[in-house]
C-alpha cells in the first residue's frame, strides 16, 4: 500500500553552492527512478548547524514530499547514505490527503 512521506535532507554543498539546483534535481530524479511519485520539493535555503560534525558549519536543507510503498523508504535511506552530498536525512509518514467532495 502506498503512503505519503516527507523526507528532510541536509546537503553538504561546500564548494558547490552554484549548482544546488542541479543537485536537488538529481536527488528528485533518484526518488522517481526508484518508483516514488514526488509531489512537492521545498528548497529551504542554507542554515547553520547547531554543532559542527565533519567540520561542516552549515547545510542546505531540502524537503521532499512523495508517495511510495513502505519498503521503498528503507531502500532510499540506504541509497542516500552512500551519497557524499547527503549529510543528514529524516523520513516521516504524512497523513493521507483528504479528497474534496463536490458540493451539492
Amino acid at each position: 500500500m502506498k503512503k505519503r512521506y516527507e523526507c528532510l535532507m541536509a546537503l553538504d554543498t561546500r564548494g558547490q553552492e552554484d549548482s544546488v539546483k542541479d543537485i536537488v534535481d538529481r536527488l528528485e530524479g533518484e526518488f522517481t527512478k526508484e518508483g516514488a511519485q514526488v509531489e512537492q520539493v521545498q528548497k529551504m535555503d542554507k542554515r547553520a548547524l547547531s554543532y559542527a560534525p565533519r567540520h561542516l558549519d552549515s547545510a542546505y536543507y531540502v524537503n521532499f514530499v512523495f508517495t511510495a510503498d513502505s519498503g521503498l523508504v528503507i531502500k532510499l535511506q540506504n541509497k542516500f547514505k552512500l551519497d557524499p552530498i547527503v549529510f543528514l536525512q529524516h523520513y516521516q509518514t504524512l497523513p493521507v490527503k483528504a479528497q474534496k467532495t463536490p458540493a451539492e
